[in-house]
């Protein structure tokens, strides 16, 4: 067999053109509602950055136009017949997202200014993992968007504080647990529209303490864009307690309009603003309206003059109790009721702890037990009447460092299954005027 040799080796000179690593093109698509981002960069094999800026900007220049091409009607025959004319097909072999159209008109560039100079809301999607720097400033948790009720009723509770919208109560609890927000202003009860329910329930899951009470008078304004009369309007949007309250004074303004519920006040402010709705008005504070470059059509539509919501002001730690001045306690408790038909006269003997020691109660609410909600008559299922097992909240005219006031708790527990103290707090003192629209 012949014998196989090895193949010489030669040398010779490399050739630029055949050595020259390939670059590849890696673009970057981010969107946005009103505008689509693209950044090229070229890379080589070892990640390094190849050409010169000219390349790279050619490949910019390139990709908008098959972007811009890419939108527009395909001529006949080029087969493109069936597409859309408004729709994307691909950017580089890839299927893009419908972009939205660019608003250019110069009212609309204004309120996207002022909009995007204003906070954002946290929401439960929000990192909250980062811990901000701590300053001096005071820094106040609220629900809604600048403009909101609960921002005034922030600044009210603590002056010159950096408020911060939060999207919802939740959020607001925990920007203050998680140490983004060191206090939170929340509502809970209106004299008109009765208690927030849902901060009640939030109060209980989590572990905040009321360190002191805010009554804001409640001022409501009927908002639009500029240039818009009554006349034209034929829907008026607001948070579902704010329509209520305005219900008599739109009627007697001759409104021929749809009323429909949005989350808050000042978002629905916002919302006429940012959309440019121009047969749409929003019932909202006058601040929103100076926020969002809208008119007020109409002031002081609420249809009672002394409409107050009542905020609390919640912190991580309780405050040390005083009796140097009013102080209010609120608590939380379940009554012992063990089928037998006991929770009435329960309830009875809590009560009758305060009475006996002349301690005032400023409101009681119940609320259904979230882990026991039906009961059934007896232990051996006996009978078909059922019935909810309530948590009643109660607030009182006591300071927790007066001796009426322990006494009068250390006899609850008696009868009690469960009992928290929420917090002993100061009295909000300021009366109950009617609002007016220097207030806001």
């Amino acid at each position: 067999m012949q014998a196989l040799s090895p193949l010489p080796t030669t040398t010779a000179t490399p050739n630029p053109l055949r050595t020259r690593q390939p670059t590849t093109t890696t673009t970057r698509l981010s969107f946005h509602p009103s505008q689509l981002t693209i950044r090229c960069s070229a890379f080589g094999r070892n990640g390094a950055v190849s050409g010169t800026r000219a390349d790279w900007q050619s490949s910019c220049a390139i990709l908008a136009s098959k972007v811009i091409s890419s939108q527009q009607t395909p001529a006949a025959g080029d087969g493109g017949a069936g597409k859309k004319p408004d729709e994307i097909t691909t950017v580089n072999g890839h299927k893009t997202l419908n972009l939205l159209p660019i608003v250019s008109t110069a009212a609309a560039t204004t309120t996207a200014t002022t909009t995007n100079n204003l906070p954002k809301p946290l929401s439960l999607s929000t990192d909250f993992s980062p811990a901000p720097m701590h300053g001096s400033t005071l820094r106040v948790a609220y629900q809604g968007v600048p403009g909101a009720y609960s921002e005034a009723a922030a600044g009210k509770a603590y002056p010159g504080c950096e408020a911060i919208p939060c999207d919802q109560f939740e959020v607001a609890f925990q920007a203050v647990e998680l140490w983004i927000a060191d206090r939170a202003v929340l509502p809970v009860e209106n004299s008109l529209g009765g208690s927030i329910h849902r901060n009640y329930d939030l109060l209980l899951r989590h572990r905040l303490h009321i360190v002191g009470e805010v009554q804001l008078p409640v001022h409501h304004c009927l908002l639009a864009l500029p240039g818009v009369r009554k006349e034209y309007l034929t829907r008026v949007i607001s948070h579902p307690q704010a329509l209520a309250q305005c219900e008599h004074t739109l009627t007697k303004l001759g409104l021929n309009v749809t009323r429909e519920a949005v989350d808050d006040t000042a978002g629905a402010a916002e919302y006429v603003a940012t959309q440019s709705l121009r047969d749409t008005a929003a019932i909202a504070s006058a601040r929103a309206a100076d926020l969002y470059g809208l008119q007020i059509l109409a002031d002081g539509i609420q249809d009672d003059s002394g409409n107050v919501t009542r905020f609390v002001m919640l912190a991580r730690e309780p405050i040390i109790p005083r009796t140097d001045r009013p102080f209010k306690t609120s608590i939380v408790f379940a009554t012992h009721d063990n089928g037998e038909g006991k929770g009435t006269s329960s309830l009875f003997k809590v009560l009758s702890a305060f009475a006996f020691r002349n301690i005032s109660l400023t409101k009681i609410e119940s609320r259904p037990h979230r882990h026991r909600p039906i009961r059934l008559v007896d232990d051996a299922n006996v009978g078909t009447a059922k019935h909810f097992e309530y948590m009643f909240y109660v607030d009182f005219e006591a300071s927790m460092a007066e001796p009426r006031a322990q006494n009068a708790l250390a006899e609850v527990q008696e009868f009690t299954s469960f009992l928290r103290v929420l917090g002993s707090y100061p009295m909000d003192m300021s009366p109950w005027l009617p609002s007016r629209s220097e207030d806001q």
